[in-house]
């Protein structure tokens, strides 16, 4: 059966009058009207209009939850790459420890992952994560995977229904960061299990119907989870 595909938009095409419908992310208002800020693909979330690029580094928000990775530890904050075009700033104000001046490299070092949110973005692109929320702490084990930023809200599905599917028939824990990086701890089998369905999200991101088509994926391989 053939596929319906997405509608693809192009840099400042109209996508509709900012009345009835609120800009997103990839979107901008002028005169009224909503736009799109680049090539990518329409999705409509309530009555907000987003445009999710095809390809490109990521575009941090504040308030998106990341998975970055420590460049450097300094006397009194960590550089950290999030993925974006410049590394972010984590403040020891911002870490849960009590971290004396200089001793960063005690709590976390070169090479160290952790779960982050974006805190700010300032004009001049400098950024600045947080750990000072639920949920977000450093790494230890499982595997992290990479992936186009793009296909993200395809992972996570519409109210988080694609990546339940993969929890549940993968027996996995599984973290997505929006700026394209995916951590992932289970068994060996469900890993696998989760690569074959982001693999199928990958191939057919821009297609309607996905989250049905990757849980009868699922169905299909669960029983080899062990």
């Amino acid at each position: 059966m053939e596929q319906k595909m997405r509608r693809v938009v192009i840099p400042s095409q109209c996508l509709g009058d900012a009345g009835p419908f609120k800009a997103g992310r990839g979107t901008f208002t002028e005169a009224g009207k909503i736009y799109s800020e680049h090539l990518g693909i329409l999705n409509q979330e309530g009555d907000v209009l987003q445009v999710i690029p095809l390809k490109g580094r990521y575009n941090p928000i504040p308030g998106d939850f990341v998975i970055g990775i420590v460049l450097e530890a300094m006397q009194s904050s960590w550089l950290i790459d999030i993925n974006a075009p410049y590394p972010a700033v984590l403040h020891v104000n911002e870490a849960p420890w009590e971290v004396e001046f200089g001793d960063t490299a005690r709590y976390l070092n070169t090479g160290d992952s952790v779960l982050a949110k974006v805190l700010s973005v300032d004009e001049s692109k400098k950024l600045q994560v947080t750990l000072n929320d639920r949920n977000l702490y450093k790494i230890k084990g499982g595997n992290i995977l990479e992936v186009d930023p793009s296909i993200v809200p395809r992972i996570i599905g519409k109210k988080g229904s694609m990546i339940a599917n993969i929890k549940k028939y993968s027996r996995c824990r599984i973290f997505v960061g929006q700026n394209g990086r995916i951590w992932i701890d289970g068994p060996v089998d469900g890993i696998d299990l989760v690569l074959l369905a982001i693999n199928k999200i990958e191939s057919e991101a821009i297609s309607y119907g996905l989250t049905d088509r990757v849980e009868e994926l699922l169905k299909q391989h669960a029983k080899d989870v062990r």
